[in-house]
C-alpha cells in the first residue's frame, strides 16, 4: 500500500506543533507583559492637577515633611488631602498674589474643597491601609518614589498585585527604621537582610499573603 504522506510530513508536524505551542506561550507572554506595563499601569505618567503644585519644590526644595499635608498618614487608612487651609497657613504671606494660586484663594474664601487629580487609585476591592505599613517601619518613598524631586507627581510602581505581595513576602527587604520612614533620602544598607531582618522581630512584623488581608 502506497504511503499517504511523505517521510517529511512527520518533520513538518512536529515543526508545526512547536511552533504553535511557542506562539500561544509568546502571545500568553506578552498579554502578561502588557498588563503590567506603564500604558495599562499608568505609571511614570505626570497627572495634570488643578494647580501646579510641585512636590519637588515643597519637600525637596522647603523642606516640608509628609505629615504637614497628609495629616492621618500615622493614624488612620488614608493618608490624607490637605484642606485649603494648610496652603493658606504659608500662602496667606509668600507668594499671596500670584496668579497661579487664585484658585487656592478662591476655595479658600468660598469654603469650596479643589479637586485634585488621584494619582495613586487602587481598586475598591483592594483594602490599603497607610498607618499599619508606616509604623511597621515602610518608607514613604518605597511605594511612592522620590516625591522630593517630582515636579509633577506620578507613580513609580504597577500597584498590581504581584508587586504587594513581593513586600508582603519578603518584608526584612524593604522595611527601614521607623525614624527614616519619612526620609526621602534613605538609602538600603548593604546590610539589608540583616537589618530588615531584626527589625521584622522588632516591630512584630508577619508576613501576611491570604485574600482576605487585601480584599475584605
Amino acid at each position: 500500500m502506497a504511503q499517504t504522506f511523505r517521510r517529511s510530513a512527520n518533520t513538518v508536524f512536529i515543526v508545526t506543533l512547536v511552533g504553535l505551542v511557542l506562539m500561544v506561550g509568546g502571545l500568553i507572554g506578552l498579554a502578561y507583559a502588557l498588563q503590567s506595563s506603564p500604558y495599562v499601569t499608568r505609571a511614570f505618567e505626570a497627572r495634570t492637577q488643578p494647580i501646579q503644585f510641585s512636590h519637588e519644590r515643597h519637600v525637596g526644595g522647603n523642606g516640608i515633611d509628609c505629615r504637614y499635608c497628609h495629616t492621618s498618614v500615622e493614624t488612620s487608612w488614608f493618608a490624607g488631602i490637605p484642606p485649603t487651609k494648610t496652603c493658606m497657613n504659608c500662602h496667606a504671606q509668600i507668594f499671596k498674589d500670584s496668579p497661579f494660586l487664585e484658585l487656592v484663594r478662591s476655595s479658600f474664601r468660598d469654603d469650596r474643597s479643589i479637586e485634585w487629580t488621584r494619582v495613586h487609585d487602587l481598586p475598591d476591592f483592594v483594602y490599603f491601609n497607610h498607618s499599619i505599613h508606616v509604623n511597621k517601619g515602610i518608607g514613604c518613598s518605597t511605594c511612592h518614589g522620590r516625591v522630593d524631586l517630582m515636579p509633577q507627581l506620578f507613580q513609580v510602581q504597577t500597584l498590581e498585585m504581584g508587586w504587594c505581595l513581593d513586600c508582603h513576602r519578603n518584608p526584612e527587604l524593604y522595611v527601614r527604621p521607623r525614624e527614616a520612614v519619612f526620609d526621602m533620602t534613605y538609602r538600603p544598607p548593604a546590610d539589608q537582610r540583616t537589618l530588615g531582618r531584626r527589625l521584622v522581630a522588632e516591630y512584630k512584623i508577619q508576613s501576611l499573603t491570604s485574600c482576605s488581608t487585601c480584599h475584605r
